[in-house]
């Protein structure tokens, strides 16, 4: 007998429909896969086979045969598991329906019959709920995630057992309604940081470092912190999430997503509303930092993907590993090209870099003697290539903080503070763009023309800044970005020469050089 049965597969951020066609036949016992299934499908025939008879059910001792079409598409993982058994029991007469086409079937099994959650399900509910499909058969632990997208039944189970009963009396089993309303509109004021997050208001002195900061989060800049060890940098940088405005519902799907296909999304979590901070070890490789693999999978720089990517000790990465950096910060996304077809993951953060002056550190400290050569110095600062220095918005030098001002019992100013000033720049340039996630450092060019407009004494000076400070086209751009984010938290309309000059301050390579 024949049973047909639909799941999905994933290839990056897309899914693909499949269709799993079970026989079982006379002849002798035997179980193949056709369909160009990997090795994590292919040793699903073992899974399979214990969890029917681990279940209560009977194993047909009969010859099996499998198909996953279409036949041209890779399938990778084990969330075939569930629908490949359920085909065999239905293809048996175990389960009345033998044509399922429906519902979306996804599930790991265990070899006592439990079922296990999978990956992937936020863009697999997207993609079926686009198909016409009228629901989702999967484990428990996903519905919360299924449940974001809405018009689609969600049947959540635990075990084969309980999904044989679904499929065979699916009216008598309630469907998880859709959990989330429609996406509110973007509050004027943000909900304080949670009380866990590390706050601003423990940063003691520092200023210029803090209003980088501030800059970088209102426009969506990327920053490099400078200064010797200790002075601060790590800690500055892990407070940026705190003063970053609330996610969008838009952007909670689109790292929702990201989180759910690289396999990261904890079980039984719904929308992510945390904005993501990454802080990869400088041993990184470079399909861990922007994705990779056969099957594509997303790296470091998706999963930062509208939060912050921070590299501590910049320099100590491989050079090869920092220049692949250059086409996510550029374009917002990271393609992954394979022989089967080109996969695209998001890419739009906030990059934040911390680095020593120095390889002792010390160099700028008068009462640290460094022991460096030039010539140390040199290669040292050459790790970080000029054309990704240029794509580095902002660059503030962090030295050490006297004593006197650490002993200080006077608190710096508190994370949510800060965190109102961005999210009013945010709402000006929502406005202006006529978008919810657009910020000033994705303007184009005709953007940059119509909405930074120069006086003519600002222009003068950006002038005589490119010519004394030997500028590239692409950092006299930037320049022109970092001032109208600074005008937006200033509340001005217009970029004039103070704004300009602020931002300058921070595009020299290194101020205490």
């Amino acid at each position: 007998m024949l049973a047909s049965l639909r799941t999905s597969a994933l290839f990056g951020l897309d899914a693909c429909s499949v269709h799993v066609e079970v026989d079982v036949s006379f002849g002798l016992p035997f179980f193949t896969m056709v369909g160009l299934p990997d090795a994590s499908v292919r040793e699903s025939r073992d899974r399979v086979r214990a969890a029917i008879r681990n279940s209560g059910f009977e194993f047909p001792l009969h010859k099996i045969v499998v198909n996953l079409a279409p036949a041209d598409v890779r399938k990778a993982g084990a969330s075939f598991d569930l629908p490949i058994a359920l085909g065999i029991l239905a293809a048996s007469g175990v389960v009345e329906r033998r044509k399922i086409h429906d519902l979306i079937l996804l599930g790991e099994l265990s070899l006592d019959g439990s079922i296990h959650a999978t990956r992937g399900v936020l863009p697999i509910a997207v993609a079926a709920r686009k198909a016409g499909v009228g629901g989702l058969l999967l484990p428990a632990a996903n519905a919360q995630e299924a449940s974001i997208v809405e018009g689609l039944r969600v049947f959540a189970v635990s075990s084969l057992a309980e999904a044989v009963a679904v499929l065979n009396n699916p009216a008598g089993v309630p469907a998880s309604p859709p959990s989330l309303p429609a996406p509110p509109a973007p509050p004027a004021l943000p909900a304080p940081p949670a009380l866990s997050a590390p706050d601003l208001r423990d940063v003691r002195g520092q200023l210029l470092a803090r209003r980088a900061l501030e800059i970088a989060a209102a426009g969506g800049h990327n920053l490099l912190l400078v200064g010797p060890p200790g002075a601060g940098k790590t800690m500055m940088a892990r407070r940026m999430p705190g003063i970053l405005p609330p996610l969008t519902f838009e952007e909670a799907l689109e790292v929702t997503a990201v989180h759910s296909v690289a396999g990261v999304l904890r079980p039984g979590v719904g929308l992510l509303t945390d904005r993501p901070f990454r802080a990869p070890h400088h041993t990184i490789s470079n399909a861990a930092l922007v994705g990779g693999g056969s099957q594509p999978r997303p790296g470091e720089v998706s999963l930062a993907h509208h939060g912050v990517l921070f590299l501590d000790e910049m320099l100590e990465f491989s050079r090869h590993v920092l220049e692949v950096l250059r086409q996510p910060l550029e374009e917002g996304c990271v393609t992954i090209a394979r022989a089967a077809r080109t996969s695209m993951f998001p890419a739009r953060f906030v990059l934040v870099g911390a680095m020593n002056p120095c390889p002792c550190g010390f160099s700028t400290e008068p009462a640290r003697e460094c022991r460096c050569t030039p010539q140390q110095m040199l290669k040292y600062r050459s790790r970080l290539s000029g054309p990704l220095r240029d794509r580095l918005d902002l660059t503030v030098d962090v030295p050490a903080v006297p004593p006197e001002v650490l002993g200080s019992n006077a608190d710096g100013e508190a994370s949510a503070i800060v965190r109102a000033r961005v999210v009013s720049a945010r709402a000006r340039q929502h406005r202006r763009y006529e978008s919810s996630t657009m910020t000033n450092a994705a303007m184009t060019a005709s953007m940059l023309t119509e909405h930074c407009a120069l006086d003519r004494p600002a222009a003068r000076m950006l002038d005589a800044a490119v010519r004394k400070m030997a500028l590239s086209a692409r950092a006299y751009t930037r320049v022109r970005k970092v001032a109208r984010t600074i005008a937006d938290l200033a509340g001005d309309d217009r970029v004039c020469v103070d704004h300009l000059a602020e931002a300058l301050q921070f595009r020299t390579p290194y101020a205490s050089s």
